[in-house]
């Protein structure tokens, strides 16, 4: 593994600040703070800061040695939202604000971004420009999409863009990244079943609507198992299902909802029509009726092949091949799929270990528990910070070399 020197010599700092960012977390377009610190910094190290994309993102701009009279240009992005969740943890960098949390590590993935810019800004080896991309509201606010409304692709032109994320349970330090579909789509569906209400004692004078809930989660699966191709992904999952409020009554309504995640909108659309058909046609069979919504949030997050084989060497030069692991797509969703659509790019991931990490902040390791991401026993591990940082100027300078 070949560390960049001027990164891990401001490592101790570059860890005060992540730690900082942890310890006061902000919500989806609430990151005035963390908003404010990234610009502070990128200001002192004489990068130009561009700020109130996307209501509170910042852009830094750090041109090469030629000014980037070239106009070439590479994006690099970091998110800086935090969860809506209460921290477990009881190490001195804890959330302050309950009900907040830097549960899945945009804490460590600003601070691995600040490390590369401090680093690009201060010896501006390259010629062209890179677009460092502080980005907020990934968790459900579409921040990305938003930025690129407020016209971060116009205002700031690169070829492409680049983004990445911690992930628990591959080896730290280990990086990974591969073509095509990473992350799925992420999508909503309510559904209301309308029946008539009656005495349980006599249920042939109404409408039952539980039953009939139960036929359409059995049928849903169904469409996963019978409709798609076996080979296509596609995950319908019923979380909620409420109605009834007393024992001896039968229901005039009951409410399902849940989320369908797929890694091609072709399938996506399959799966929402062969719901909504469902929906109606279950309901008409019982003589009810039906109010079926299904809202999509982020679609799938896609690598550009050529991009993400040009991410992957350049891993291969950081860390060697034996670090250089299998990324396995996965069900969860990222607003960078938003960039993704927009510009050639690549979205990878960098091993945070195990969790033995924490073990280290209070020296006993009583805050033991899972590390997975969103899980209030969470953190980000800071010995990642000079990897993501080195990673992050090798990519960039190599990209504007070619």
């Amino acid at each position: 593994m070949t560390l960049n020197d001027s990164i891990l010599a401001q490592a101790a700092e570059l860890t005060r600040l992540r730690r900082d960012i942890h310890a006061h977390p902000e919500l989806c377009f609430q990151e005035v703070r963390t908003a404010e610190l990234v610009a502070t910094k990128l200001a002192e190290w004489g990068i130009e800061v561009h700020r109130g994309l996307g209501t509170t993102g910042v852009v830094g701009v750090v041109h090469g040695r030629d000014g980037g009279a070239c106009g070439r240009g590479v994006g690099l992005r970091a998110d800086m939202d935090a969860l809506p969740m209460t921290e477990l943890n009881t190490f001195a960098h804890a959330s302050q604000h309950a009900g907040r949390m830097h549960a899945c590590g945009h804490d460590g993935h600003t601070a691995m971004l600040l490390a590369a810019g401090q680093h690009l800004a201060q010896h501006r080896d390259f010629d062209g420009t890179v677009y460092l991309i502080f980005q907020p509201a990934e968790e459900g606010g579409g921040g990305a999409r938003e930025m690129i409304k407020d016209g971060l692709f116009e205002r700031f032109p690169m070829e492409a863009v680049f983004g990445m994320h911690n992930w628990p349970g591959y080896p730290a330090g280990s990086l990974a990244v591969s073509p095509g579909p990473v992350m799925a789509s992420s999508n909503e569906f309510h559904i209301v079943i309308r029946g008539k209400g009656s005495h349980a004692a006599l249920p042939h004078n109404g409408i039952d609507p539980v039953p009939i809930a139960c036929q359409m989660v059995q049928a849903f699966q169904t469409i996963i198992t019978r409709n798609k191709k076996p080979l296509d992904a596609g995950v319908i999952s019923v979380t909620m299902i409420h109605t009834g409020e007393a024992t001896n009554v039968v229901p005039d309504h009951c409410e399902i909802q849940g989320t369908v995640r797929t890694f091609t909108l072709d399938v996506l659309d399959l799966i929402e029509q062969r719901m909504r058909d469902i929906a109606h046609h279950t309901c008409a069979a019982f003589g009810a009726s039906c109010e079926f919504t299904f809202e999509r949030n982020y679609p799938p997050t896609v690598n550009s092949p050529a991009e993400a084989e040009f991410a992957r060497q350049v891993m291969r030069d950081v860390v060697g091949d034996d670090l250089v692991v299998h990324q396995e797509p996965t069900m969860g969703a990222e607003d960078f799929a938003y960039m993704l659509q927009a510009k050639p790019g690549a979205y990878l991931f960098i091993g945070n270990g195990d969790g033995a990490h924490r073990g280290k902040y209070d020296g006993g390791g009583h805050d033991a528990g899972p590390c997975t991401l969103h899980n209030p026993r969470y953190d980000f591990n800071d010995d990642l910070i000079p990897l993501g940082g080195t990673y992050w100027v090798e990519l960039a300078t190599r990209w504007l070399k070619r």
